[in-house]
């Protein structure tokens, strides 16, 4: 116990240079890159990380997580960059030169990744550079002053105050720039101050009336998945959507062009092809936009322009059928999202929408560009990691209520849930209990063939425990697949069904 007791008293002030060392680098390249304006590289790196993961796991984290994923990856960056930290102040405790060659390792590491993050420019590794400085004038001062403390340095009480006093400055410092950081990056937030400026018109072509509230899904409530760490700060007035590639004229259009053109308002469900059978991430919402359609009629597509590629303000890139863009569906630009502007972490200022389609083929959030191109001549992001090119959502339902494991009373039991088939609507659904015969649900009102449908199951309940299942049947006359599968490559299948405990 003495000997880890002493070893602990030597190594504990040269695991806190290290991290504070670290710590600070990381904050004055963060604020660095909050004033020119461009991501830091810590995001960087959770970034490329994502990137870089496969498939299976990064199916796994959405699981597992749902939506704290991106929280959960950053919280394990940094656990994992203080973990280095501390390793680089033992480090240093004994070959100082290799501790500063380890901090500039981090500085080129984090150079690199910055610079092959989308649309990046030669400022990207500025910030690890300045970061590496920092890091480094931080390790030489605070190790000079942890050698004045030991024995045959400054005489012992003072010394070590020097040395409490100059780590708390290097923390206080740190702290300040992280904070410095935020501030400059929310004053620099050009998307929330441009969006509260938006005022939506009248759409030309409105959607019917609105169902029941319950049918729509809140902008705050509705699903998010996708791979930006940080929500892309779009300004509507510098914003542009180019269309190009395989097309008789390249056409661009402004926010305002598009707010003035005549608008369709459609009420439309999406679905993330991460959905497992029962699971949460799908919405409707009533959606305001331009059609798509129109658009890429303007810019003359190449008849064998099969593939509609569209590219985010992030990078990220989604391939759509041409021929669903272009067979009539409401395809569209959407500008607004329940009433309001398109809420930021849903694409402000604009995103693609094409129903009947899963999101990572469809649903391009935050959109800067059409190409038109050949599947056989790109492969957008989720196609290069092994998911469908094509992607049609498949036939599905879900049992809403009552909750799964619920203890329910005797008599009669309500049984209420959703199903959806966009583009091609549901056309009927039907419940079992305790695997004996499907019975016919209740359809309440559908806004049209590409929304979800909301239905009800009035079950005479017994005591004891039973098991419940559902089915739709879609527009088509297709029954949904019994067979369960997980959503890779192209979308769960399976019959939903829970259990519940009558008393």
């Amino acid at each position: 116990m003495k000997r880890f007791t002493r070893w602990f008293r030597r190594a504990f002030p040269a695991a806190m240079i290290g991290f504070l060392s670290v710590a600070a680098g990381i904050a004055l390249a963060e604020l660095s890159a909050a004033i020119i304006g461009i991501t830091g590289p810590v995001l960087n790196l959770g970034s490329a990380i994502i990137d870089a993961t496969p498939t299976p796991v990064k199916e796994w984290a959405v699981r597992s997580f749902g939506t704290a994923d991106k929280t959960i990856l950053l919280a394990s960056v940094a656990v994992a960059l203080g973990a280095l930290a501390a390793a680089v102040g033992l480090v240093s405790h004994r070959h100082r030169g290799l501790a500063v060659a380890a901090l500039w390792a981090f500085a080129a590491v984090g150079a690199a990744v910055s610079l092959t993050r989308p649309a990046a420019d030669a400022w990207a590794a500025l910030p690890p550079l300045i970061g590496a400085l920092t890091g480094t004038a931080v390790l030489g001062a605070l190790s000079r002053a942890r050698a004045a403390a030991r024995p045959g340095g400054e005489p012992g009480r003072a010394a070590r105050r020097r040395f409490l006093i100059t780590s708390a400055a290097v923390a206080a410092g740190t702290l300040a720039g992280g904070a410095g950081a935020r501030l400059v990056s929310r004053a620099r937030a050009a998307g929330e101050t441009s969006r509260a400026q938006v005022r939506l018109p009248a759409p030309a072509s409105p959607a019917g009336p609105r169902l029941a509230e319950g049918f729509y899904t809140p902008n705050r409530d509705f699903y998010r998945v996708d791979t930006a760490l940080s929500v892309p700060q779009v300004d509507a007035g510098a914003w542009r959507l180019r269309v190009h590639g395989l097309v008789g004229a390249e056409r661009e259009y402004t926010f305002a062009e598009l707010l003035a053109r005549p608008l369709i308002e459609r009420d439309v469900t999406l679905v993330c092809v991460s959905n497992e059978v029962g699971g949460p991430y799908l919405g409707t919402a009533r959606w305001l936009g331009v059609p798509l359609a129109e658009l890429l009629a303007e810019a003359g597509v190449a008849l064998d322009a099969d593939q509609i590629v569209a590219r985010s303000a992030d990078g990220m890139t989604f391939g759509t059928p041409t021929r669903a863009v272009t067979d009539g569906r409401d395809a569209m630009i959407a500008l607004g999202m329940n009433g309001e502007p398109l809420p930021l972490e849903h694409g402000f200022p604009a995103r693609m929408l094409v129903p009947g389609l899963y999101g990572y083929v469809s649903a391009c959030k935050w959109i800067t560009e059409l190409e038109a191109s050949r599947f056989g001549d790109f492969d957008p992001y989720w196609v290069r990691r092994d998911w469908a090119r094509e992607a049609p959502v498949k036939t599905s339902s879900r049992i809403d209520a009552p909750r799964a494991l619920a203890a329910v009373p005797a008599g009669r039991v309500r049984v209420a849930g959703v199903a959806w088939a966009p583009h091609r609507g549901v056309r009927a659904v039907e419940v079992r209990v305790d695997g004996g015969e499907w019975r016919p649900a209740a359809l309440g009102a559908s806004a049209s063939a590409d929304t979800w449908a909301q239905w009800t199951f009035d079950w005479d309940a017994t005591p004891g425990r039973h098991d419940l299942a559902v089915r739709a049947t879609d527009g088509s006359g297709a029954v949904q697949d019994e067979r369960r599968a997980a959503p890779f490559p192209d979308g769960a299948t399976g019959w939903h069904s829970i259990a519940v405990r009558v008393s």
